[in-house]
């Protein structure tokens, strides 16, 4: 057969190789495996503690925005934009989104064929003996042979196996930059409640500073009327310790300071040793909390998206599982030169090709594709139990942030009443102390009654910060924001 025959056969087998893969392709439409659906979650016409909310539906392409700004502090808004950039944690989840986004690109470079180029020699050895045959071999009977190849194979998509693996990458990826988000905003409420804890320890040192200052004044003012005979010795023992007592009630103010200072370095990529707050006489206020707030907030948590797409991923499993049932399709075409010798191995008596379809199918595997389709099955059971155990979190923490801030508001008017009748009785006391009128103790009693209530109105606020971030990061981050043009990728 002459060159000319050559390149007709293969002309025929080529278009017969086209019009299968063509059949192939159109056959490629379907995929096995069930179609995501969004599993139903529990569903409320609206919070017992607030007003417009209906049932979770994950929105996370919803913009956050700057919630923390929502306090008032410069340093803050700093020191969280520093987060943004230099947290460690933060970055680990980066770093796993990437590695999802790159299993995306390994799906997806599934689908096209694949091109291998080869080369190579290849020395092989003969035995020889008597037979006229070995008088065409080489007296040693070694052989060398020269190769070059091209080779090109591809796998039909029929039962749609790549794309339940992408649709799966793809969903994991997606469920990837939500825990991102859920990480990047977890720290982002750390440091901002770590800081608001700080602000308030500054305010209450500065009261105990003013404290030790009056009370050294008292065992002062003490010591005199015990020298002059007016009071007793027990006056200044009492005097005297309550000053201690407060002092020490300061060194560990100092203490608990550090600690979230040392923390809030942490958070913002630097050594603790490195980095320093100083001490400022505002307290951040404290946001206002909307009446209303739009049901769509809780549906940006991005813990709720991330579990979510899990279950579009572990949906998309099945289909894979189920695929490894039905036969696999692929084409391969090769092609290159062979010689004896590398002189003139690019030449036209040197060459060859093959092309050829493929089909294969496990007859028999023991039970093992059966076990991974019911593997799968069950495993999508676990997230979409997992993702309506999510929804039903994000509730219960909304509801009880509303309802804490609430109590904490009516607490807060009813220990600054209490605050309020402390200051005027410290006063009177104080008063008909340096009149004669009543003896030491006395005003001990109402001296640690009073600091006991500036104390308490001090922790309430604290409380007030801490459960306005909280409320914040259980809705999600804010509740200003806005559609993003921009969707997830």
């Amino acid at each position: 057969m002459n060159d000319r025959s050559l390149i007709q056969l293969a002309s025929v087998r080529g278009s017969r190789l086209l019009s299968l893969s063509l059949c192939v392709a159109m056959l490629s439409a379907c995929a096995v495996g069930p179609d995501y659906q969004r599993p139903q979650t529990a569903e409320i016409a609206q919070y017992k503690e607030a007003e417009g909310w209906r049932q979770a539906n994950p929105s996370d392409a919803l913009a956050r925005g700057a919630w923390w700004e929502l306090y008032g502090d410069r340093q803050l808004n700093e020191l969280v934009e520093k987060l943004n950039s230099s947290n460690q944690t933060v970055a680990q989840s980066e770093a796993q989104y990437r590695q999802a986004q790159a299993l995306v690109r390994d799906a997806r470079g599934a689908f096209y064929p694949t091109l291998d180029l080869s080369a190579g020699k290849t020395r092989s050895s003969q035995g020889t003996g008597s037979s006229s045959s070995s008088l065409s071999s080489s007296a040693s009977g070694i052989r060398d042979t020269y190769n070059a190849q091209l080779g090109v194979s591809w796998e039909a998509d029929v039962w749609g196996k790549l794309r339940r693996g992408l649709e799966a990458n793809e969903a994991s990826a997606q469920a990837s930059y939500a825990d991102l988000a859920a990480m990047r905003l977890s720290q982002q409420s750390e440091l901002v409640q770590n800081y608001l804890q700080l602000r308030v320890i500054d305010q209450q040192k500065r009261l105990l500073e003013s404290t030790v200052e009056a009370y050294e004044r008292s065992l002062k003012m003490t010591r005199n009327q015990y020298n002059a005979g007016i009071s007793g010795r027990d006056a200044v023992a009492q005097a005297q310790t309550q000053l201690k007592s407060t002092q020490g009630d300061l060194v560990d103010l100092i203490w608990q300071r550090a600690q979230f200072e040392n923390a809030i370095a942490v958070l913002t990529g630097q050594p603790p040793a490195q980095f320093k707050i100083a001490e400022t006489q505002d307290i951040p206020k404290l946001p206002q909390i909307p009446l209303s707030l739009p049901s769509q907030l809780l549906e940006r948590r991005p813990d709720i998206a991330s579990a979510e797409r899990l279950v579009i991923a572990a949906n998309a499993n099945i289909g894979v599982a189920k695929a490894a049932y039905y036969p696999d399709f692929s084409l391969s075409m090769s092609g290159g030169y062979s010689s004896s010798t590398s002189r003139d191995l690019i030449s036209l008596p040197n060459r060859f090709w093959s092309v050829g379809p493929k089909m294969s199918l496990p007859l028999f595997d023991g039970g093992r594709r059966s076990a991974e389709v019911d593997r799968t099955e069950a495993k999508y059971d676990e997230t979409v139990a997992k993702y309506r155990q999510t929804v039903l979190d994000g509730f219960r923490e909304v509801e009880n942030y509303l309802v804490q801030l609430k109590v904490y508001e009516d607490e807060a008017a009813v220990r600054q009443e209490a605050l309020d009748a402390a200051r005027d009785s410290l006063r009177l006391t104080q008063n008909q102390y340096k009149a004669g009128l009543i003896a030491y103790i006395d005003v001990v009693v109402v001296q640690a009654t009073a600091l006991s209530n500036e104390r308490t109105v001090l922790n309430i606020l604290q409380s007030r910060l801490i459960a306005s971030v909280q409320l914040i990061a259980a809705l999600g981050g804010g509740w200003d924001g806005q559609l993003e043009t921009s969707q997830n990728p």
